[in-house]
């Protein structure tokens, strides 16, 4: 995710569940959401319908729940399709490392708090908004400010920044005077705000924007990358996609073009394999920047578990690495 001054949003690297085709970070979910004559259900890994569409919206298993939709309230089920907390909440959010942002009403209006998997409401709503954990710490946004919470609600970074965004590999990403930074788990300043938008770490390397370029800082700060990309995102499998003069490619960790930039557009490796785009078509490539699965597609999203959710004009399916489908798409 990249933080954002102006009048670019702050989930431009955020899509939007249910309908999310890539994820910087997921774990393997063994059933997949599927949608059915406007309702949505699960499949599992061969295809087989393990919970019957019935419910209207559908996230990814997180541990052993999975954040639902009835009517116009969210709760979760458990793998079995029973709602193992009742769908009551007006906004929620995916478990992570435990916990889930639900929204509660109070006199205030809509505040955030988080439950845990029994559905217990362990911190008390009070946030405007309130982000996943990661690495025992979440974003929050209390009055305009943006801070980070523990596990047990304890405000360990008061809120005090225009952005702010969860820790990865135990830095949190900041925006304060309009430039991006980043913070250890005290508080204390790492990185200077200093980039005109900046993303997560992930294998020691982060993107950065310095001008109308971006390249990659280490953990000092240091340019790692030289910025000279028209837009750079985060590695994965040793790899990360960049563009220039428009075609996009993928790096190594020296900032070498390794897979030629070539494509219209270019996601994250996973299990393998990256969606790219050619010609307004999705398919995949592998490691070697040989295709694999040819562009065919509206939409593709990353592998997990060996299966990859995919559009076409007819509805969303699932393929395998093969490129056979797993499910027909469906509405």
């Amino acid at each position: 995710m990249a933080l954002q001054s102006g009048t670019e949003k702050r989930d431009t690297f955020r899509l939007l569940w249910p309908h999310t085709f890539s994820r910087q970070e997921r774990r393997p979910a063994h059933l997949f959401p599927m949608r059915r004559g406007g309702r949505w259900g699960y499949i599992d890994v061969a295809g087989r319908i393990a919970i019957s569409p019935q419910f209207n919206s559908a996230g990814d298993f997180s541990d052993r729940l999975a954040l639902v939709s009835s009517g116009s309230k969210y709760g979760y089920i458990d793998r079995a399709g029973r709602f193992a907390i009742p769908a009551e909440y007006p906004i929620a959010d995916d478990f992570a490392e435990g916990l889930a942002s639900v929204g509660i009403r109070t006199r205030g209006g809509i505040k955030r708090g988080y439950i845990n998997e029994n559905g217990r409401l362990v911190i008390q709503p009070q946030f405007d908004v309130a982000d996943k954990f990661q690495g025992g710490l979440a974003s929050i946004k209390i009055a305009g400010k943006w801070g980070f919470i523990d596990q047990a609600g304890r405000m360990v970074i008061s809120p005090q920044y225009e952005e702010a965004s969860g820790f990865f590999e135990g830095l949190g990403l900041i925006i304060l005077g309009g430039r991006a930074g980043f913070v250890d788990r005290t508080g204390n300043v790492v990185i200077k705000p200093q980039f005109d938008l900046a993303m997560w770490f992930k294998g020691g390397l982060a993107p950065a924007k310095i001008g109308d370029r971006w390249g990659y800082i280490d953990k000092a700060g240091n340019i790692a990358i030289k910025p000279r990309f028209d837009m750079a995102l985060l590695f994965s499998e040793e790899l990360a996609p960049a563009s220039v003069n428009r075609k996009w490619g993928y790096l190594n960790g020296k900032g070498e073009f390794v897979i030629g930039p070539q494509f219209r557009w270019a996601r994250e490796f996973s299990e393998g394999l990256a969606t790219v785009n050619v010609n307004g078509k999705w398919g995949y490539i592998d490691l070697s920047g040989t295709v694999v699965i040819e562009p065919q597609f509206e939409e593709a999203g990353n592998f997990n578990d060996g299966l990859a959710l995919v559009m076409t004009k007819s509805g969303r399916g699932y393929i395998n690495k093969a490129g056979k489908w797993i499910w027909n798409p469906t509405d």
